[in-house]
């Protein structure tokens, strides 16, 4: 009888202890409720206007889709400068190599596309909680443009894990 008791309560301590350590709700490192997102600038780096027109764009629409904050503002936005907590998001093209499609249709190892941008975001008071590189390649298949969208999912990785 001593022994079943022991066994019942130690399943019933496993229990209480398995129970006792239900993770809360992660917290976001940087509350936030509103961003506002530069356009993309080069840095002694020749880029292509539609390429600098798209990754700004799959950038906002991808910000956007993460729903970590109330309101994406764009560039030069009006209204965005009564927000007490928005947060600034700058992009930087530090690296830049226009593939070809059509080689990469015939081989696997030449004509990628690549980019590197700079990303960073500050808080109202300037101070740099995010500064880092993200990349947007295009190796196999797809249109060179396909690489701003790479990009933008990458940056969209970066907020989620940030806020």
């Amino acid at each position: 009888m001593t022994r079943n008791l022991l066994r019942t309560a130690a399943v019933l301590l496993a229990v209480l202890a398995v129970a006792g350590t239900a993770r809360p709700q992660k917290e976001s490192r940087f509350p936030a409720t509103a961003i506002q997102i530069q356009f993309v600038r080069a840095a002694e780096v020749t880029l292509p206007p539609e390429f600098q027109v798209a990754l700004y764009e799959y950038m906002v629409d991808e910000v956007k889709k993460t729903g970590k904050f109330q309101r994406v503002y764009r560039d030069g936005e009006k209204g965005a400068e009564g927000e007490k907590d928005l947060m600034t998001l700058r992009s930087l093209v530090t690296g830049f190599s226009e593939g070809s499609a059509r080689a990469r249709q015939v081989t696997t190892v030449a004509g990628a596309t690549k980019i590197k941008v700079r990303v960073q975001v500050s808080t109202p008071d300037g101070r740099m909680i995010i500064d880092r590189d993200v990349d947007g390649n295009v190796r196999f298949f797809g249109e060179n443009l396909r690489a701003t969208y790479n990009f933008a999912k990458g940056v969209a990785k970066l907020i989620k894990q940030n806020f």
